[in-house]
């Protein structure tokens, strides 16, 4: 079972970028997907989730408005659109799974992938 984030960087405050979980060795449709980030010196946040048939999805206040996740079960690929990025957005993202799950809490997910950095500055 594998998670592979992919797609961060260094934007401008403003600006976007997509992130992409794509995922290998289990059926993704079975898997609720969650996207956390951690900044350093603070504790990993759960900012989004998305259910196994993509019809619930989950926001935290701190990017509602601005993040849209999405999933495409057939690529095995889930995303994480992030628009009007700001510096406070600096961190390492996370995309983990949870079997037949939906919850941001990071204790009940099953698998982890690696990290990909975010960077939101001018």
């Amino acid at each position: 079972v594998q998670l592979q984030a992919s797609g961060g960087g260094l934007v401008q405050p403003g600006g976007s970028l997509r992130l992409s979980c794509a995922v290998s060795g289990f059926a993704l449709a079975t898997y609720a997907i969650g996207w956390f980030r951690q900044a350093p010196g603070k504790e990993r946040e759960g900012i989004s989730c998305i259910s196994g048939s993509g019809n619930s999805t989950y926001y935290a206040d701190s990017v509602k408005g601005r993040f849209t996740v999405s999933r495409d079960n057939a690529k095995n690929t889930v995303y994480l659109q992030m628009n009007s990025l700001k510096p406070e957005d600096t961190a390492v993202y996370y995309c983990a799974a949870v079997l037949f799950g939906f919850t941001i809490r990071p204790e009940s997910y099953d698998y982890w992938g690696q990290g990909t950095l975010v960077t939101v500055s001018s």
